[in-house]
């Protein structure tokens, strides 16, 4: 299984129109070879170098397994087309929060998981809320990082 955003390499600089001194729209993603068993994907983007510790920039599931690429600009509501949920982030906003580092070098990961289960859960849900609904269907996972700057 492998997750990575066309708009920069693994390790590089995320393009400021994905943050908040840009545009502060999603990062385009591709997700390739799911597990036999894919119902749905899930992905958590978040920054482990926050000054409050961990925080969540994007909650996004129920994705399903035939969808391989999610565009960049996804729009921020709590339910999109073919069932696709977003949850809420640690800015309190539903759907994504671009990168927003107070100062310094912060890396970002976007990690996806492939579910033996579609969720219907609820939009809105918190990291908290989505990592205990998923553990017990996590089928495989993957990950891609990218840093920014102020």
């Amino acid at each position: 299984m492998r997750i990575y955003s066309p708009a920069f390499a693994m390790g590089g600089m995320i393009p400021a129109r994905f943050t908040c001194d840009g545009e502060d729209i999603s990062l385009p993603l591709v997700i390739e070879n799911l597990p036999a068993g894919t119902k749905s994907v899930a992905i958590v983007m978040e920054d482990p170098d926050a000054p409050v510790g961990l925080f969540t920039h994007w909650l996004i599931y129920d994705i399903p397994p035939t969808i391989t690429q999610l565009p960049e600009g996804i729009p921020t509501a709590p339910a999109l087309s073919e069932g696709i949920k977003q949850g809420r982030n640690d800015f309190g906003n539903i759907g994504y929060g671009g990168p927003c580092p107070p100062g310094g070098t912060h890396r970002y990961f976007i990690k996806a998981y492939a579910l033996d289960t579609y969720l219907d859960a609820p939009a809105g849900l918190d990291r908290a809320q989505l990592l205990r609904l998923i553990a017990p269907h996590v089928i495989g996972e993957a990950e891609y990082m990218g840093v920014y700057a102020r």
